[in-house]
């Protein structure tokens, strides 16, 4: 019999509030914030400070997980998240549900943006690419190429016909939507520009850069009578007809600049909803909030200057300054014309200062009547904070904090009845209830690098960075104690099977027995837990790993000259020593039969070792970084590793081989906690998060397990497989360039089977279906009978069921890898559909993909002409009578 396992599926992930990565956004209402956390998306209510939803992909995904790098709210309760792998997810936060997945980007995703009234969806990427989305079909609609690095940033101007996109390349791009061109390329940046925003009044757009100072542009619109935007702007243009021909096409127009504060570069910009306010974030711990004066502030402002200057030239001259004084908004100084510049729109009203960097902010849509603007802040120690801007100063009104560590997890430890669950990290201690993920209290502590939790769950032991052993009071979330313990770090603590005591190993190269005391609490009737030091034992170098077999008959102590030494526990005399690994032992463990003894390394290997003998049964390259913790699940020679390289592995120590590979952190795993009963696995990362893996019913075997790594090896690669790499990249032009929205899949390349097997089953049936009509004819009558795979549809039928069943947003890419003679096949179908109103759409959007790809073969075909002819005379008509079918309905809806 060939031995299967029991499988272990990620369950549930907690303790992150906000990811570095990503921005922050408010919801169309303003009632709720939306925070990335990692895969995940949060759903903040705002006066409550209360996770009310979570958005997340499907949790059945072998796949590994993908951070959420960007975020966008749509005008109505639609939201955009792009993702690590370049995916784009559409969610509808009413309902919780992902609504469609948009595949077009091969590198992370960047930035994305609404148009006004949410029917568009611009994305950029670390590709260099924009791509254009209609998010009401769920499709791509073109790919603008012509940045040379990341898009930072995208803007809608005019109604949503133009898009203008930053980059790391130092250039502004605007693009004509109607036409897909570049029609204005502005330089001057002399580094890489990291955000841009528009006014909701669409007349100023500011960019931020490493510069130190904000750059400002007048955009410009067309006349509603169809003149030129040269006609605009008078003398600037100038007679010449080559000039006034430049300037039409120019949409954005350098207004002026304005100094900034800080000197670190700016990470994000945004005015708010109102557009009186600009907020201008840098890669630190600032905000600088600007005020956004009307146009009748800013020429009093303009004049006030005006005067002054008058005033101190008229008293250097010896001439009287003159009263007459001209309006003539955005042009040069020039005599007695009054000039408005950047510093009479954009007054400094404010500087925000947080406690840490603050990695995003977002403007609350909804202006406050108490207060100028709300504005949320996510720092990056896994914070949110929300301010009330007033026009003397700002004021806290919310942080929400307690919900997760501001650093690293350091350690995971479960109670005996694995009913709690205890994480440490540089600053405090929290309590977590392991199946719902929620934080039941939190305790200030030091740096604790480990920690246990002494049986009957009352009280907890927690060792610290400076050598401290806090105790913990669970029950009143309170810290009880604190001893001077080492004298440096406390690296590991094991409790003794007894349960009367726990084992300390230090820095200072000493393992410290402790016992249990109970004692009086000074002034009260109360009792509470101490500690005493029973014994000390003095190694040669700092003790890293301490660990007691089950029996209580070995301690193991790991030590920094890379060997392992097995004691007696009772006398402590020497009775074996384990050296081999390369590197120091972090991590090691006891079966519970005593039998074996497993050590992790910086070496990233993983050595298993018999305890009665000491010799070394298996070394395995386990991990491709430092194994930082390894455990045996009780009563098995299962165990699980994880390490620097994000991963949590599952192996049999028996057969030396590795079962499962779990993905799902995203930065280095530091800890691991498996449950008692072995139905569930705890780990705690850098990346802050909690991650609880659950065992399933599902039963696995190791070769199939093997084989499905090797596939993901090879999903993996799939756009080198696609792609010749020694074939050299197409060049550019310097005006950009249009191309498909979408990418190659799987997904698409499994669709595009499925057409080519519909179309091949469909053959053979017309073909039998022929047969059976000359026989008919020849007088011998047979009951015809049909193939059961098309499901009792006809062939036309069987066809469109197949195209029907394709996801919009594929449907490009799954036509384009389709051979020409099975295009051919394809469009011979599309006439019969035609006759169905609600695929008249597919139909169209088939027949028009299938002529850009193939033009020129199904010109030179004669056997496609009558096709193509048939194709013509139809197609038209049907969508003409579709959309007076469509305006009938909707005036009918109209008048009830």
């Amino acid at each position: 019999m060939v031995k299967s396992y029991l499988r272990y599926e990620p369950a549930a992930s907690f303790g992150v509030i906000v990811s570095v990565e990503s921005n922050i956004t408010y919801d169309s209402s303003g009632k709720h914030l939306l925070a990335p956390a990692l895969e995940k998306l949060g759903i903040w209510h705002v006066r409550q400070g209360v996770c009310t939803k979570t958005l997340s992909p499907s949790l059945s995904s072998r796949a590994p997980s993908l951070a959420v790098t960007c975020v966008a709210s749509a005008p109505s309760s639609l939201v955009a998240s792009g993702y690590a792998d370049g995916s784009i997810r559409i969610w509808d936060c009413d309902k919780g549900s992902c609504e469609t997945t948009l595949n077009g980007h091969k590198g992370a995703v960047t930035a994305l943006r609404y148009n006004k009234v949410g029917s568009l969806l611009a994305s950029g990427s670390k590709d260099n690419d924009v791509i254009l989305w209609d998010v009401v079909g769920e499709m791509g609609l073109f790919r603008l190429r012509g940045h040379r690095d990341q898009i930072t940033d995208l803007v809608f101007l005019d109604s949503g016909k133009k898009l203008v996109s930053s980059s790391k390349d130092k250039f502004l791009r605007v693009w004509d939507l109607e036409t897909q061109h570049c029609m204005q390329i502005i330089s001057g940046h002399h580094s890489e520009i990291w955000s841009i925003d528009v006014d909701p009044d669409e007349r100023y757009l500011v960019t931020g850069s490493a510069d130190l100072e904000l750059r400002f542009y007048n955009v410009k619109h067309e006349l509603m009578n169809g003149e030129s935007m040269a006609n605009e702007t008078g003398p600037e243009t100038g007679n010449d007809g080559e000039s006034a021909t430049q300037n039409k096409w120019e949409v954005l127009k350098p207004f002026g600049e304005i100094q900034r504060q800080s000197k670190d570069r700016v990470a994000t910009v945004r005015f708010s909803k109102s557009g009186n306010l600009l907020a201008c974030q840098v890669a630190g711990r600032t905000v600088e909030i600007f005020r956004v004066l009307d146009e009748v502030e800013s020429k009093r402002k303009a004049k006030r200057r005006l005067y002054r200057k008058k005033e101190k030239k008229s008293a250097k001259m010896g001439v009287e300054a003159t009263d007459n004084v001209e309006a003539n908004h955005g042009t040069e100084e020039a005599g007695n014309v009054l000039v408005v510049t950047v510093p009479d729109v954009f007054k400094l009203l404010q500087t925000i200062r947080a406690s840490k960097k603050i990695c995003s902010i977002s403007f609350c849509p909804v202006t406050p009547k108490s207060s100028l603007a709300s504005l949320a802040l996510s720092l990056n120690n896994n914070l949110l904070e929300f301010y009330s801007i007033e026009s003397g100063s700002s004021t806290k009104t919310l942080a929400i904090e307690l919900q997760g560590h501001h650093s690293d997890v350091r350690s995971v430890t479960l109670s005996s009845d694995n009913t709690l669950l205890m994480s440490t990290s540089h600053n405090a201690v929290k309590i977590w209830n392991p199946s719902t993920g929620s934080c039941l209290r939190t305790i200030d502590s030091g740096y604790g690098l480990c920690g246990l939790i002494v049986p009957h769950n009352k009280y907890a032991m927690v060792g610290t960075r400076d050598g401290k052993i806090e105790i913990i009071d669970i029950g009143s979330g309170t810290l009880s104690e604190v001893v001077e313990a080492h004298g440096g770090s406390i690296r590991s603590i094991a409790t003794i099977p007894n349960g009367n005591g726990f084992v300390t190993g230090s820095a200072d190269h000493d393992v410290k027995f402790w016992g249990y005391q109970i004692k009086q609490r000074p002034g009260q009737d109360s009792k509470c837990l101490t500690i005493s030091n029973v014994r000390t034992m003095k190694m040669n170098d700092d003790v890293l790993v301490v660990a007691i077999s089950p029996d209580a008959k070995y301690v193991a102590v790991a030590l920094l000259d890379c060997t392992v030494k097995i004691l007696f526990m009772d006398s402590l005399k020497f009775f074996l020593s384990l050296y081999g690994h390369k590197l120091p032992v972090l991590c090691m463990d006891i079966s519970s039969d005593g039998d074996l003894i497993v050590t992790g390394s910086a070496d990233k290997n993983l050595r298993i070792w018999g305890l009665d003998f000491g010799d070394c049964h298996k070394s395995i390259f386990a991990h491709a970084d430092s194994v930082m913790a390894v455990q045996f699940v009780r009563n098995t020679h299962y165990m699980f590793s994880v390490g620097k390289d994000r991963l949590v592995k599952y192996w049999d120590a028996d057969k030396f081989e590795l079962l499962l590979t779990l993905e799902g952190h995203h930065a280095d795993v530091w800890c691991l906690a498996v449950s008692n009963r072995g139905d569930f696995v705890v780990t705690g990362s850098h990346d802050r998060s909690i991650r609880r893996w659950d065992r399933t019913e599902e039963p696995f075997f190791i070769e199939e397990e093997k084989e499905k790594r090797l596939e993901e090896i090879f999903e993996a690669d799939i756009d080198n497989t696609f792609e010749d790499k020694h074939i050299p990249k197409e060049e550019l032009p310097e005006e950009g360039a249009v191309a498909l929205a979408g990418k190659r899949t799987l997904e698409t390349l499994t669709a595009t089977d499925s057409i080519i097997d519909a179309l091949d089953v469909a053959e053979v049936e017309l073909k039998r279906i022929a047969e059976h009509e000359d026989e008919k004819a020849r007088g011998k009558v047979a009951e015809f009978q049909p193939n059961m795979l098309m499901l009792g549809l006809s062939p036309s039928d069987y066809v469109l069921r197949a195209l029907s069943n394709i996801s919009t947003n594929d449907l490009e890419q799954t036509l384009l890898a389709l051979p020409f003679s099975d295009a051919l096949k394809l469009l011979s179908y599309t006439k019969d559909w035609t006759s169905n109103p609600d695929k008249v759409e597919l139909v169209c959007r088939i027949v028009t993909v299938l002529l850009q790809i193939h033009h020129s073969q199904l010109i030179s075909t004669p056997s496609a002409r009558p096709v193509l002819a048939a194709l013509k005379e139809i197609i038209y008509a049907r969508v003409l009578r579709n959309a007076k079918i469509l305006l009938v309905s909707t005036l009918q809806q109209w008048i009830i």
